[in-house]
């Protein structure tokens, strides 16, 4: 069995100002490490990827290498450009990594044959276990069902991290493929309904800050315990919207600065969240961990 499966958590890259926050970076990822997450998903949508040089990514996954300890990590390595896509791949290949998330090329928006042929060429690049990440609301396209179906057919197309945000579309990809590959929520409010329709985890930005409660959910919907499991789920859903009221990852960095793991910088083109968002988000914050929450790390 693939070991794509429960709390994966898509780490954020820590910033100090304009600065790569190295010890932050470490002391999350080793305190993720103790919660017992199943594995890591660096420099991805959350980690502000596109905006890391060649350098500071390679740092990054380096840093979670070191810090990760028997948990896999599974950095993004998906561009807009194949070319490029598979020289990523490669490089986090020969760095020890243990698979690569692959998004739908965006922005030049290929045909569903186009997809085929994209992956297709990563894929028979490399020996990796491979998670393609279907994200139409980023990415402007959606890998369809058929095309997944046809793409499973590949050795090292093992998983999807499906955000969508169609349950129907999930339960096409299961009723289709089974266990052929390992389907993982790409949305933290719908982790549960996935579980549902024959999904194995989350890629989470949620796990960040209550990694516990998580793990809790996807343990006792294993278990049968399906009223636990619900309780779990509707006691994240104030932190789910108020973790998504702006653009990611900027409300999830304001709220780890909150709990004081690391700043709330983000790189331009992002910016800190509203004043009325950070309340948001630390009324929320207060309701799911049941105790007050200071100020905070500010931005520098």
């Amino acid at each position: 069995m693939s070991f794509f499966k429960g709390l994966w958590v898509a780490l954020i890259t820590p910033f100090s100002g304009s600065r790569l926050d190295e010890t932050s970076l470490r002391n999350i990822v080793a305190n993720l490490r103790e919660a017992q997450v199943n594995g890591f998903v660096p420099v991805g949508t959350t980690g502000e990827g596109v905006t890391l040089s060649d350098g500071e990514r390679r740092r990054v996954i380096e840093i979670c290498l070191e810090e990760a300890g028997s948990i896999p990590v599974v950095p993004s390595t998906g561009t807009y450009s194949t070319e490029e896509t598979i020289r990523r791949t490669i490089e986090v290949a020969q760095m020890g990594v243990q698979g690569a998330m692959i998004i739908t090329p965006y922005y030049n928006k290929p045909t569903q044959e186009g997809l085929l042929a994209h992956f297709r060429a990563v894929a028979r690049a490399t020996d990796l276990p491979l998670m393609l990440y279907n994200i139409p609301s980023r990415t402007g396209i959606n890998l369809e069902p058929t095309t997944l179906s046809k793409l499973a057919e590949l050795p090292t197309i093992v998983a999807i991290k499906e955000a969508s945000g169609s349950i129907l579309q999930i339960s096409d990809i299961h009723a289709r493929l089974g266990d052929r590959i390992a389907i993982l929520s790409g949305d933290d409010g719908l982790t549960l309904p996935v579980l549902s329709v024959g999904g194995r985890g989350v890629v989470s930005v949620l796990g960040h800050i209550v990694p516990d409660i998580l793990l809790d959910m996807i343990s006792c919907y294993e278990k049968s315990d399906n009223t636990r499991a619900l309780q779990c789920h509707e006691k994240l859903m104030p932190l789910c919207k108020a973790l998504f009221l702006e653009t990611s990852p900027a409300p999830v960095k304001a709220a780890m600065a909150m709990i004081g793991k690391c700043s709330e910088d983000v790189r331009l083109p992002l910016v800190t969240v509203r004043e009325s968002t950070r309340n948001e988000i630390r009324a929320a914050l207060e309701e799911v961990l049941g105790k007050p929450v200071a100020e905070g790390v500010r931005v520098h």
